[in-house]
């Protein structure tokens, strides 16, 4: 009877230790040891009155089949950290360190360097150590070309949070423009879109997720503009603004957001138009060119949009008022 090794099974070790030697560049002087990975607090420790530690974790959802399809693998790594950075950002919180987790049917190193490269870019972007992370190789799970990822993402902030329990009747809503779909909805697009309309717009729909750890955390530590007048936070991801908006609202106030006050980018109407949704499905669905949501205090909002619009495309696109029926009240 011949042998039925772990290679014959479909798990090749060797090709796992060489693709891990070949992103070892990415993680140079990172603290890791056979079994872990260890990050020294001590200096971050020192800007904090009341340190804590707050985590994410995330992935990037049926974009991944899209991006799998086509070839592309460079961009969705960059996805993954913003997933995960931008949520820690929404607390106040500053990106400490980043691991990923790659799940693959097939081991190819040559298209998970492209993945992690990715990741890579992302994290110089935010700012964030990659610590290290976990691949493994599961023949049987899935499919010979396909990888799942999932990231998870610890920062550092103060113990008194933003968690939009300051948000008043008066308080102004700025909305950070996103960079278009973003990681959200995609399950939809694969619904409605031909192989043929997903090559055509494959550029527009693989644009990685926008990154804004460095604009907010400049804006939470400029004293000039008072921390204490930004009230909330909101990362413009699934089930948008009907679900994520509300996360930093009180029960007794609504948002009321004026659709017409950005621009809302092509690839929203294409989809709007082949799917047949009304808006509401559509803000239900999609950030609609709106990924990140600021609450400002009204007497500081100007300064406060002055300050973002000179790091990032920024719009005044709505208030806080008395809630009737909705939550959210789009007009």
């Amino acid at each position: 009877m011949s042998k039925i090794t772990y290679k014959k099974a479909g798990v090749d070790v060797s090709k796992a230790e060489e693709f891990v030697a070949s992103i070892k560049k990415f993680l140079k002087n990172r603290g890791i040891s056979a079994f872990g990975c260890v990050y020294d607090l001590s200096k971050k420790l020192e800007k904090y009155r009341e340190p804590v530690l707050v985590s994410s974790s995330d992935g990037v959802g049926t974009k991944l089949k899209i991006a799998q399809e086509l070839g592309i693998h460079n961009t969705v790594g960059i996805d993954l950290v913003a997933m995960n950075v931008n949520d820690i950002v929404c607390l106040g919180a500053e990106p400490l360190f980043f691991l990923d987790y790659i799940a693959c049917g097939r081991l190819n190193p040559k298209v998970l360097r492209e993945v992690v490269g990715g990741i890579n870019k992302g994290l110089k972007e935010a700012g964030c150590l990659f610590l290290g992370g976990e691949t493994a190789e599961m023949p049987g799970m899935y499919k010979k070309d396909e990888y799942d990822l999932a990231g998870f993402c610890v920062g550092i902030g103060e113990k008194k949070v933003l968690d939009g329990k300051r948000v008043r009747k008066g308080d102004v809503v700025l909305g950070l423009a996103s960079s278009g779909l973003h990681s959200n909805g995609f399950s939809l697009v694969r619904k409605v879109f031909s192989e043929k309309e997903i090559r055509k717009y494959y550029r527009e729909l693989l644009k990685p997720t926008r990154i804004y750890v460095k604009p907010l955390l400049s804006l939470l530590s400029n004293k000039n503009l008072s921390p204490l007048s930004i009230k909330g936070i909101a990362h413009n991801t699934g089930g948008s603004f009907y679900n994520k908006l509300t996360k930093i609202l009180p029960k007794k106030f609504s948002f009321k957001i004026y659709k017409n006050s950005w621009k809302i980018p092509e690839i929203f109407k294409i989809i709007q138009k082949k799917a047949n949704l009304e808006d509401k499905e559509m803000y239900s669905t999609f950030n609609m060119g709106i990924g990140m949501v600021v609450v400002v205090e009204e007497s500081r909002a100007f300064k406060v949009f002055n300050f973002l619009k000179k790091k990032i495309t920024t719009y005044i696109i709505g208030e806080v008022v008395k809630r009737e029926k909705e939550a959210i009240v789009l007009v």
